[in-house]
């Protein structure tokens, strides 16, 4: 029987992007590993260290009761709420109301495209960070909005250049994502930038988005943009508890704003998911409560992996600012190398290393390179070892 002939396309929205580039490399780099390659992974940011104890004795706990495996509010739990403004309020000296300024949300990144969503029409402008986290351009071309980047450099100390930016043509801009401490450059937060960037919200009419997981990695002064006089009224802060808590399978972040931004965001939250799985929301309120030598411990693992990354950057001829903070270290390649992929690419063919290219990031990342800290430091010797026999630098 001859197959019928079929005229069926996808969306118009869906040419406008492209498959995210982990979950392309990560195919590759399994189907290395099918073939007994054994390939380092030092590309990607998935905390390996486990949740407190506590934690984990919570969601053990309130998984066996009843009523656990039901649907849950789309708003969260109280508890939930509750345990991040009390969070909020000890790291960062910010109140939050947990009823009508805390939003919870199945990870940070989907509240990106929430936000979107809600704020956005086809044909706004987005400003977007180069270099920059990938899913803030790609939400926003699938919400057919128009991205226009705006640039992070060296010389700048990767903040924005609001001289270059009050150059720019503004109108149309609904939203500036931000993302301090920055990924991928390392570039920590601060009380001036922020205020500078609520400031520039507030004359354009644009509301600011700072994206916040990586405060609590090397970095003794987590700050939030909500801190800033003014900011709640101009600015929302998503944060996260993948990797300040080691949590990143468990979808576990919120956006916290003013109550009108709020009920926005949850109009189409609402209309998306089912809410949080009961027993993840105790235990994120239990892992909330984790003690300052909790997070000193992580971060003691965490330095002495920085130390590694840094010998294997310096192996590989790159520069790097040691003041980074965050989960990766950031460096620029030598000048005598044309591509930064094709740099990586050797790594990875003749090495079986894994290293993120910065291209990934936008145009501003091509001369640079960034290593996850999320492996043990007996992964980095080896990733050494690997590339001093293979690669000639």
């Amino acid at each position: 029987m001859e197959k019928p002939q079929l005229n069926i396309k996808p969306a118009e929205r869906i040419s406008r992007v492209e498959e995210y580039y982990f979950s392309r490399k990560l195919k590759q780099v399994a189907e290395m590993n099918a073939r007994g390659l054994d390939v380092i992974n030092l590309g990607i940011g998935n905390p390996d260290l486990p949740p407190s104890e506590k934690t984990l004795d919570v969601l053990h706990e309130e998984s066996k009761k009843n009523g656990a495996n039901g649907y849950q509010p789309y708003i969260g739990i109280p508890e939930f709420r509750k345990a991040y403004s009390e969070w909020y309020k000890k790291w960062y000296a910010v109140d939050l109301d947990p009823n009508k300024e805390i939003q919870p949300l199945l990870g940070s990144k989907e509240g990106i495209m929430h936000i979107t969503l809600a704020f956005v029409n086809p044909g706004d402008k987005v400003l977007v960070p180069n270099p920059g986290y990938p899913t803030y351009s790609a939400v926003s071309k699938l919400a057919q909005a128009e991205v226009i980047n705006f640039n992070l450099t060296e010389d700048s100390n990767w903040e924005p250049d609001f001289e270059e930016l009050e150059k720019m043509d503004l109108e149309g801009v609904k939203l500036m994502w931000v993302n301090y401490p920055n990924m991928p450059t390392g570039k920590d937060s601060s009380p001036e930038l922020f205020r500078k960037l609520v400031d520039f919200g507030k004359k354009h009419n644009i509301v600011i988005i700072n994206d916040n997981p990586y405060s609590f990695i090397l970095n003794d002064k987590p700050l939030s943009i909500l801190e800033t006089e003014g900011a709640r009224d101009i600015c929302i802060e998503l944060n996260s508890m993948s990797k300040s808590h080691n949590m990143p399978g468990w979808r576990i972040g919120v956006a916290c704003a003013n109550p009108e931004f709020i009920e926005w965001i949850l109009r189409v939250k609402s209309n998306v998911d089912s809410g949080m799985y009961k027993p993840l929301q105790h235990a994120a309120a239990e892992a909330l409560s984790n003690s300052d030598e909790w997070h000193k411990a992580n971060n003691k693992i965490y330095k002495e992996r920085r130390s590694k990354a840094e010998d294997l950057m310096t192996l590989l001829g790159c520069t790097f600012d040691k003041s980074q903070t965050g989960l990766f270290l950031w460096g620029r390649i030598p000048d005598k190398y044309d591509s930064v992929e094709d740099f990586t690419e050797d790594i990875l063919q003749n090495a079986r290393v894994f290293i993120t290219p910065g291209m990934i990031f936008g145009s501003n990342g091509n001369r640079y390179i960034r290593i996850s800290l999320c492996a043990n430091e007996n992964t980095y010797d080896k990733a050494i070892k690997r590339i001093k026999e293979n690669i000639t630098l």
